[in-house]
């Protein structure tokens, strides 16, 4: 199979004006100049037309559980109150809900050219029931010890039992402590204990809101009552952030993605220094809760690997990386339209040490997407970054998917 399009886009190299791409067997074989590629290869041609072939895009953080949520919670006075909402209405679903919550949120992603999404299970128990995900999915079975113990053995049976089943699935799975104010240091060394068994990624939130760095660094505040009411010891607020929590008990590492990382001081700066890490970014649901100012351009520079997700619809409109990248360029006007596209391919690839998804070239998986805009090699990031069509023509692991309109009915 043969597909041209106007312009491809192989986040590997510079943009190809009249590119085409060769696919066969699941994998892409070659991409070049159409002239250079119908020269020494055979194969059904598919003329996309005067667009963007790029590929698909990689959502580094997305809640599927919560798509029923959308505009349900009111920004809120405070992040504990929205813990404590979302907790209260979370109660009021079944497994029905949850599971048409998913299916809605997997047509969401993949209108707005998801092809790949780390989604953050809190009920692996619907595992069991779940089709066959439409789209490459990374599935973090997230673990809460607030009020019970987990054992070594528990979580390895837990994590066999979730994963296992399900080795057919394009993607993977992984494993997330839910936060350090809900996951304790103990939890979280199990579960890289068991990552580096099963070589499954890790994930986390971090240092997300003010009221957590209060809890941490001055064992005070909303966060701190709330949690203290719940029966969490509290020995570990006092002295110092959430991230030197981990760092310094040398639990976060570059296996992790550290969700969020909005609330930094110099001595988190310092810390981040020596000890590299994979960072996501949710831009549109750190404006939801007023956040202060995300330190993007200074963790850039610090050599940080930064990719872009959407997290839930609790706090969020939409599911799409377009409106995540147009929030970035909006608020970071000095970063280019080409390192933003990098924060949705290839970035949350190399935080998941996975190099056959997020670019074009041989070897990769055909995840692949077509932007409905007409752009040449020197506007093309521009043009992507500011796409706000619904992507009509996707594919992932070299087969189209079906139209828009069927996908989501």
């Amino acid at each position: 199979m043969i597909l041209r399009a106007r312009t491809v886009v192989t986040m590997t190299g510079p943009p190809i004006d009249n590119g085409a791409v060769v696919v066969k067997a699941g994998r892409i074989r070659a991409v070049g100049r159409v002239s250079d590629i119908v020269a020494h290869y055979m194969g059904v041609f598919t003329d996309l037309g005067e667009q963007v072939l790029m590929p698909g895009l990689i959502n580094a953080h997305c809640h599927l559980d919560y798509t029923m949520l959308r505009r349900a919670i009111h920004p809120p006075s405070s992040f504990t109150a929205w813990v404590q909402r979302i907790n209260a209405l979370k109660r009021t679903f079944d497994d029905d809900d949850y599971l048409a919550a998913i299916a809605h949120g997997f047509s969401q992603l993949r209108k707005w050219g998801t092809t790949t999404v780390l989604n953050i299970e809190s009920l692996p128990e619907l595992m069991r029931k779940l089709p066959t995900p439409p789209i490459r999915s990374w599935w973090f079975y997230e673990m809460i010890d607030v009020r019970s113990r987990i054992f070594t053995d528990d979580l390895l049976a837990g994590a066999n039992i979730f994963f296992h089943q399900h080795a057919d699935w394009l993607g993977g799975f992984g494993l997330s402590p839910h936060a350090p104010y809900t996951a304790s240091p103990e939890l979280y060394r199990l579960v890289a204990e068991c990552a580096r068994h099963t070589r499954m990624p890790l994930a986390t939130h971090i240092a997300e809101s003010f009221e957590e760095d209060e809890m941490f660094r001055h064992a005070r505040g909303p966060l701190y009552e709330f949690m203290a009411s719940l029966g969490r010891d509290m020995s570990d607020c006092g002295h110092g952030s959430s991230l030197k929590l981990l760092l310094e008990n040398n639990i976060l590492g570059p296996d992790w993605l550290a969700v969020h990382l909005n609330e930094l001081d110099e001595d988190d700066f310092e810390l981040l220094a020596q000890h590299p890490l994979n960072i996501v970014h949710c831009p549109r649901s750190h404006r939801y809760f007023s956040h202060r100012k995300f330190a993007f351009q200074r963790l850039c520079e610090m050599g940080m690997n930064i990719s872009l997700g959407t997290d839930s619809l609790a706090s969020n409109d939409s599911l799409s990386l377009f409106a995540e990248m147009q929030a970035v360029r909006n608020h970071e006007p000095w970063i280019s339209a080409e390192e933003i596209v990098k924060t949705v391919t290839i970035n949350p690839a190399r935080a998941l040490n996975n190099y056959e998804i997020g670019q074009i070239a041989p070897n990769a998986r055909p995840d692949l997407i077509c932007v409905p805009v007409a752009a040449s090699a020197e506007q093309v990031y521009d043009a992507i970054v500011e796409n706000e069509k619904p992507i009509e023509w996707v594919m992932i692991d070299g087969e189209k998917l079906a139209p828009l309109e069927t996908a989501a009915a």
